[in-house]
């Protein structure tokens, strides 16, 4: 092996006084970088631009505990046996939607789907029958989802279908556009 003419190279023997200088060398150009930063910066808005918001709390749905819906039981009363709140016609209020059905002691009384309102201050009322209890319909699955009502419907093909039974099914969604609700129907009263 040869030997080099070159003395030897500082970083080749180094000494633990070397990389503590290092080590402070660092730490130096790590302070000063961190005194040398620039100041945060802040805006302030000129006049036209400045504008004060509010945080408002979201508006409830309407609870439909005390709405009178359009439902003949016979004095047996009425009972929500679902209900979802969404904002049906985009104006960023919600509605609440319901299914109501009387309140029987046994058997599946038909139900209809109703869609409630609420002005500023005023009581909760119904604005939208989706399914009428004349129709003679029981709601299965039911939800509210990206404006969008859906249901199953049950249903009865004859009078001697035992009412606990329902032997028909439907799926139905309705969407507000412009001044009603539209239906749109999957599976037309096809046998369970």
């Amino acid at each position: 092996m040869q030997t080099s003419a070159l003395p030897d190279l500082a970083h080749t023997a180094a000494k633990p006084v070397h990389w503590l200088a290092t080590a402070a060398a660092m730490a130096g150009v790590v302070a000063l970088a961190g005194l040398l930063q620039p100041r945060t910066a802040t805006a302030t808005a000129t006049a036209p631009e400045q504008r004060t918001t509010t945080q408002q709390a979201p508006v409830p749905a309407p609870d439909p505990a005390g709405v009178d819906f359009p439902l003949e039981c016979g004095g047996a009363g009425t009972t929500v046996a679902k209900q979802a709140p969404g904002d049906l016609d985009g104006d960023g209020r919600p509605e609440t939607v319901a299914v109501v059905h009387c309140a029987a002691g046994s058997g599946t009384p038909p139900g209809g789907i109703y869609v409630l309102t609420q002005a500023s201050g005023a009581v909760p009322r119904v604005v939208a029958t989706l399914v009428d209890p004349a129709d003679k319909k029981t709601v299965g699955d039911f939800a509210v989802r990206d404006g969008v009502v859906s249901a199953t419907l049950l249903g009865y093909s004859s009078l001697e279908v035992p009412r606990c039974c329902p032997d028909q099914e439907e799926q139905a969604s309705w969407r507000w556009k412009g001044q009603a609700f539209v239906r749109t129907s999957g599976d037309l009263a096809r046998s369970v």
